[in-house]
């Protein structure tokens, strides 16, 4: 027996407080305190793109972040812009209907993740969170031949 040499009730105090963190610890569990075994519930933005998106929407939720940075280092550095991965060719297909734009509440698709989620949205300090309108396409006179 461990606890042969201690006095009276000092030999039941480990037994007792190893009891009273498994009461507490069961107690957690059973009032689902822990988040063990559960999941947040999905938020439901408008603003879908009501289309297929350039990836699925499990890998976006997940990606989005660094396929923006990718392609902000690949416009920056090699001034490639045309690409699915830019922050605008997303802003034009998830702006709101209603408002046109991917900010400005709760219910916007960026700034509804985003404040979901407790993630500042910084991108739109610069970038326009409207798509821009179509621009006519600008045809570049020939190069004139030197002769």
């Amino acid at each position: 027996m461990p606890f042969r040499g201690l006095p009276g009730r000092a030999r039941w105090r480990p037994l007792a407080r190893i009891a009273v963190l498994l009461a507490i610890a069961g107690g957690a569990l059973a009032a689902g305190d822990t988040g063990i075994g559960r999941r947040a519930p999905r938020l439901a933005v408008p603003g879908d793109a009501g289309g297929k998106c350039v990836e699925d929407t499990a890998f976006m939720r997940r990606n989005h972040m660094e396929l923006l940075e990718h392609q902000r280092d690949r416009t920056v550095h090699e001034g490639i812009r045309t690409t699915p991965h830019s922050l605008a060719n997303c802003v034009a297909c998830h702006a709101s209907k209603e408002t046109g734009r991917v900010t400005g509440s709760k219910d916007a698709f960026c700034e509804g993740c985003h404040s979901y989620a407790g993630v500042k949205l910084d991108c739109f300090e610069c970038h326009s969170d409207r798509p821009k309108p179509a621009l006519a396409t600008a045809v570049t006179p020939p190069e004139r031949v030197r002769q």
